[in-house]
C-alpha cells in the first residue's frame, strides 16, 4: 500500500481538497485499497485546544460543485513521526516545503515534494480563488496518480 499525506500550511482548504479529489480520482479508477491518503498542516493555526476546524466553507463548496463529498474532515498537524508511516509527503508550495523539512529535520529518503514541480498551488484562502485552486490541485492529482501508473 502506498501512505500519502497531502500538506498544506492550515489543513482547511489546499490539503484536504488534494486528498479528497485524490481519494475521489482512486473510486474511479478502481484503485482505492492501493492507498493510503490523508493530509495535514505545517501550523497548528487551524487547531484550537487539541480540535482541529473543519475544512473551510468555501473549500467545502468547491469540492461539492464536483460531487466530492469531505465530510468529518477535521485540521491535524504534522508530525516528526509521520516521516516513519508515509511514503510521499505532497505538499501544496515551497513554503510548506520548507516547513516539513523543519519538523522532519530533513528527508533523507526524499519523500516531500510538491505536488506540481514547477508551480506552486497558491491558497485560496487569501486569493478567494477556490476554483482555480480546485483545478490545480486535479491536474497536479492527475498527474501524481500517472506517475503510480508507471
Amino acid at each position: 500500500m502506498i501512505k500519502i499525506m497531502f500538506v498544506c500550511h492550515g489543513n482547511i482548504c489546499r490539503s484536504p481538497m488534494a486528498e479528497f479529489i485524490f481519494k475521489d480520482l482512486l473510486a474511479k479508477t478502481g484503485r482505492t485499497i492501493e492507498f493510503s491518503v490523508s493530509s495535514s498542516a505545517t501550523s497548528s493555526e487551524e487547531i484550537v485546544n487539541g480540535k482541529g476546524m473543519p475544512i473551510y466553507h468555501l473549500a467545502k463548496i468547491e469540492l461539492a460543485k464536483h460531487h466530492i463529498s469531505c465530510d468529518g474532515k477535521n485540521a491535524v498537524q504534522l508530525k516528526a513521526k509521520d516521516y516513519n508511516y508515509y511514503d510521499y509527503f505532497i505538499c501544496m508550495d515551497d513554503y510548506n516545503i520548507a516547513n516539513a523539512l523543519k519538523i522532519f529535520k530533513g528527508d533523507p529518503l526524499n519523500k516531500v515534494r510538491k505536488l506540481q514541480p514547477n508551480q506552486n498551488i497558491f491558497d485560496p484562502w487569501y486569493t478567494g480563488k477556490f476554483d482555480l485552486a480546485f483545478e490545480q490541485i486535479l491536474t497536479g492529482c492527475k498527474l501524481l496518480l500517472a506517475e503510480f501508473e508507471k
